[in-house]
């Protein structure tokens, strides 16, 4: 599933292509697309393209369309419609689809983007302290809080992992008991692995690709996950792989603790 990385390099993928334009018509040929009343947007310009955590946010003249990718949603400018195009935004230059092979991504309506309530703060815009404090009053284990978008919005498996390894902290590790020292740690290495991704155009492991139907590049500079029995590259430790909220894990033994 595409994460904070992925989802903000289509959004900035898409701004020279979609930003000024104005919806001239938009068709569903699959209409489980939508999330409630999706209103007429013919006559809408697309004020901004932004991002909400996971989310693709297209900010029109009113309102917003907010996107959520699911597992393999794409938005992809000037392509040609095919078998898993589930939306087509008709512009007065160009065209902008929705493709989703799985449908489990979906469009939905907001009046106002404040009106995007129930996820935590985005964490390339929390401090140290911010973060440490959320950490210390929270008695779950640290990777499937990272994972909970009430917690922090738009951290998945991958940079959850990678963030972890960073660190130096084991994923089983009830965050109340991080020190502030390491809780602190947590947040350097998460908001620098998000940068590092953001800067490689986000990571392909699956379907993920940019509006210009382009892979990114970070997969090839993951340290832990989906590195199950290679070397840790700081110590040499074979990576380990376990499951966790029913999401598999990747950590270093002998590095993290």
């Amino acid at each position: 599933m595409p994460e904070l990385p992925e989802a903000e390099t289509i959004a900035r993928s898409l701004r020279p292509l979609v930003e000024g334009r104005v919806i001239t018509n938009v068709e569903y040929p699959g209409r489980r697309v939508l999330r409630g009343v999706m209103p007429e947007l013919a006559g809408q310009r697309i004020v901004r393209v932004g991002r909400h955590g996971k989310r693709i946010v297209l900010e029109l003249s009113r309102g917003a369309v907010v996107v959520s990718l699911g597992m393999t949603g794409a938005l992809l400018a000037g392509a040609e419609p095919g078998p898993y195009t589930r939306a087509v935004f008709t512009l007065d230059a160009g065209v902008l689809l929705f493709d989703d092979v799985r449908q489990f991504g979906n469009l939905r309506w907001s009046e106002r983007l404040e009106t995007e309530s129930g996820l935590g703060p985005d964490p390339l815009e929390m401090t140290a302290r911010e973060f440490a404090e959320r950490l210390r009053a929270r008695r779950t284990r640290v990777k499937p809080l990272l994972l909970n978008q009430e917690f922090v919005r738009g951290v998945g498996n991958i940079y959850a992992d990678e963030a972890l390894h960073r660190a130096g902290i084991d994923p089983r590790v009830v965050a109340a008991r991080l020190s502030r020292a390491r809780a602190e740690r947590l947040h350097a290495g998460l908001v620098e692995v998000l940068e590092e991704a953001i800067a490689h155009r986000g990571s392909s492991v699956s379907d993920y690709v940019d509006a210009r139907g382009e892979r990114g590049g970070f997969q090839a500079l993951h340290r832990v996950y989906r590195r199950e029995g290679q070397p840790c590259p700081r110590c040499g430790a074979a990576i380990r792989r376990i499951v966790m909220a029913q999401r598999g894990t990747h950590f270093c033994p002998q590095c993290q603790k």
